[in-house]
């Protein structure tokens, strides 16, 4: 069994190497087509569905690689305190209840997918576009396939660590559990969409994993209510193809590729020691720093885990040496970090435009000045903090000061790249997702002019961008076959009706929708709330004629919340994990409180004065 485990493994090692060539593939590729279009007005739809074709290998052939790697992410609130046998015994029951009948039914239904195109021949319906269209459609099955010998593999190792007796029983329970509900009246008790929503909540604080809990979620629904059965996820197939061919998503493993190489490379660390010098002799000077570094990160990356750590690692130390409040300097760098989830390019902002249906463009240009205004206000009240309690923020003496020329060596790259990504799409070189590979290119050449270029950093950048691509992707196809469960059980029509004709207010409305996902951060990630929740509020903002773009902003600034809000906050995590012993969890949390409450001003700022949003 250990041989077949190892095997496995070394499979989906494989896959995800293939997959890695594919992210880097697509990044030059979406570079050249742009630059064809622009320059040459030279397009071919060959080329362009090629893009879309690496696109899906990138996450579809890494999600198995992504489980072995432990990379699908899980709400670690109360698992995290588990003991280990505990932990084994859920991770146990994970792949064998959640991942195995998950992937099974893709492979299903996938494999008939598929094989109705190459029965048919289908070709793209473009002209000059790709023939064999079966091929990709087949990578559905693989996708399934791989997730499936990689939870086998899971189970392999965890039977070695715990003994299989409990875990056995307490599936073959739950099994019952689910054929007895199949048989009952549950339903005349609670409305099933609550219920669903209610497993999903309790699985989820228990530790099992986000996509696949939403997964199961949707399989138990669908066998307990007597008019679905799984029949229903025969659609399920072409729902993944629509993921697949949206072209909006592409960028997300694109920002997720030049925000790592921005990290490996020297560029950050010397724009973050620099600067940072720069402000350190006035009161609070290095934590504004921190907050300038982290907005130039922001409007160069858009990644949050890159920003919080190269920070935390690099100023952390230097702040507390010179005798910095812990909870002033932890929540400075978590709040900082975090601006790249409001500042352009955001990867929250890229999803909100797809669930939205608004253009990525337009909500980047909206994002523009409720980012500034973060900025203003984490400045000012630095400044503040510093002038009232200046022994918490004193000014910093150092020992060699930066130099004019130095200080120029580091920003100016930064700003490249911040040229090369936003400044493609508001000049009309490249649309938002083509600016991606603009970024991918541009950090790509830094490396090379700053030496910091070498082949080991580039394999490094490329399977991790194909495990956090493969994650964010499997929760979207967890939560599409959840909402397509949900929607047929009533979920979205007793969604529509509370607020349409319960509420009947638009600004009531809105209150509630912000304060549900507000709560929801606590607990949950931004990935499944937008996936799953505000998909749930679009009819209901359309029924109050509120205009899409500003909720979206509105949304990503209550987002952007979520990740400092204890105890689920991502950018808590990344903090503690790469500060160690500095600071305790308990600085963290005082730290980010009076941030959270900065994020809700602005919030209510952009709510009041909704026309800020069109300045730009």
């Amino acid at each position: 069994m250990n041989r077949l485990s190892y095997y496995i493994d070394r499979i989906n090692s494989f896959f995800g190497g293939i997959s890695a060539f594919f992210a880097l593939a697509l990044a030059f590729l979406v570079f050249y087509d742009a630059l064809m279009r622009y320059f040459f007005h030279a397009g071919s739809v060959a080329l362009q569905e090629l893009e879309w074709y690496f696109f899906d290998l990138t996450f579809l052939l890494s999600a198995g690689y992504a489980l072995k790697h432990d990379k699908h992410v899980r709400v670690d609130i109360f698992f995290e305190k588990f003991p280990k046998n505990i932990k084994y015994t859920i991770a146990f029951l994970d792949a064998l209840l959640l991942i195995i009948p998950f992937s099974l039914i893709i492979f299903y239904y996938g494999y008939e997918f598929a094989l109705q195109s190459f029965v048919q021949h289908e070709a793209s319906s473009d002209p000059g576009g790709l023939a064999h269209r079966w091929i990709i459609k087949a990578a559905i099955v693989l996708f399934a396939f791989l997730l499936f010998v990689q939870a086998l593999s899971e189970i392999i190792k965890l039977s070695q660590r715990i003994a299989l007796k409990k875990p056995l029983i307490i599936a073959s329970l739950l099994i019952a559990a689910v054929f007895v509900l199949s048989r009952s009246e549950i339903f005349y008790i609670l409305h099933p969409a609550i219920l669903m929503f209610g497993l999903s909540l309790i699985l989820l604080l228990l530790g099992f994993r986000v996509a696949f809990v939403f997964a199961i979620s949707a399989i138990v629904f669908a066998l307990i209510d007597v008019d679905l059965g799984l029949n229903i996820f025969n659609l399920l197939p072409m729902r993944i193809y629509g993921i697949m061919q949206n072209f909006t998503l592409m960028a997300v493993p694109l920002f997720i590729l030049m925000g790592l190489i921005l990290e490996k490379s020297q560029i950050a660390k010397n724009l973050l020691e620099n600067v940072g010098a720069l402000f350190g002799e006035i009161r609070g000077g290095l934590a504004i720093g921190v907050v300038i570094i982290g907005a130039i990160l922001a409007a160069a990356t858009g990644i949050v885990g890159a920003s919080v750590v190269m920070m935390s690692v690099i100023t952390l130390p230097v702040m507390i040496k010179y005798g910095y409040d812990k909870a002033l300097a932890s929540g400075t760098i978590a709040a900082s970090g975090t601006l790249g989830q409001i500042i352009p390019p955001s990867i929250v902002l890229i999803v909100l435009g797809d669930v939205l249906s608004v253009s990525v463009g337009d909500l980047f240009k909206s994002a523009v000045v409720p980012g500034l205004l973060l900025v203003f206000f984490y400045i000012v009240y630095i400044l503040f903090y510093a002038f009232f309690k200046p022994e918490a923020a004193p000014p910093v003496r150092l020992e060699k000061k930066p130099q004019t020329k130095d200080i120029l060596l580091s920003i100016i790259p930064a700003f490249l790249l911040i040229v090369a990504v936003l400044g493609s799409i508001f000049a009309g070189i490249a649309t938002p997702t083509e600016s991606a590979a603009m970024g991918v290119i541009g950090a790509l050449i830094l490396t090379i002019a700053t030496k910091s270029f070498s082949w080991s950093m580039l394999r490094y950048v490329s399977l991790e961008t194909v495990k956090l691509s493969a994650m964010i992707f499997t929760i979207l196809i967890g939560a599409t076959a959840f909402s397509l469960v949900f929607n047929e059980i009533g979920g979205e029509e007793l969604v529509h009706n509370f607020f349409s004709h319960q509420i009947g207010s638009s600004t009531l409305f809105i209150l509630i929708a912000m304060l549900s996902i507000f709560l929801l951060g606590f607990f949950i990630d931004f990935v499944e709330i937008c996936f799953v929740v505000i998909p749930l509020f679009v009819p209901v903002i359309h029924t109050f004629g509120i205009d899409p773009l500003w909720f979206g902003i509105l949304v990503a600034l209550n987002l952007q919340a979520s990740f400092l809000t204890p105890p689920f906050g991502f950018s808590l995590f990344y903090l503690k994990g790469s500060a160690g012993k500095l600071v305790s969890t308990k600085d963290i949390y005082r730290g980010v409180i009076p941030f959270i409450l900065l994020q809700l001003v602005v919030l209510v700022i952009i709510y009041l004065f909704p026309n800020l949003i069109k300045v730009f």
